[in-house]
């Protein structure tokens, strides 16, 4: 019996995932957060330095990274920790969890379905287009029963 965890999970994350994909997220200022909130605090960068326990030039380079989008974490969270802010850190799809496995399990269909129609075709045996889509679907509904991973070891992008 295939447990329905991993799709319970799936459906909890996206939920979750919902509000922040159409929250009004402040954008990144140009010159990075740290500066932003240093400035509109009226911190010297020297004072940040010491809440850091770093140097003043240290303070420009992490405000320099952070604006490249370069600097670690692990450094963004001191330095939000010294501004008397929290990190707060997420990755924030474009689209539903579950909308992205079934583009992906239909591009897979279509891939697999275009070999068996040009062969079909070559032998003279070519489906209707009614018959094709109908096809197609099945196998997306068979994919998508299956392994969600398994969508994703074919990824051209691994090779």
């Amino acid at each position: 019996m295939k447990s329905n965890f991993p799709k319970l999970r799936l459906r909890q994350l996206d939920a979750a995932l919902a509000r922040w994909r159409h929250a009004d997220l402040p954008p990144c200022p140009p010159s990075g957060w740290i500066r932003a909130i240093r400035d509109g605090l009226g911190m010297s960068a020297t004072y940040l330095a010491g809440r850091l326990g770093v140097a003043t030039s240290t303070v420009t380079r992490l405000e320099q990274s952070e604006a490249e989008e370069t600097i670690s974490l692990a450094t963004l969270r001191r330095a939000a920790d010294a501004l008397g802010c929290e990190l707060r850190y997420a990755l924030v799809p474009r689209q539903s969890l579950e909308a992205t496995l079934e583009a992906r399990a239909t591009a897979l269909a279509l891939e697999q379905m275009a070999a068996i129609n040009h062969t079909m075709a070559l032998e003279a045996q070519a489906t209707s287009p009614a018959a094709r889509e109908e096809q197609t679907r099945a196998l997306v509904e068979a994919l998508r029963a299956g392994s969600s991973r398994a969508l994703w070891k074919t990824d051209r992008r691994d090779r």
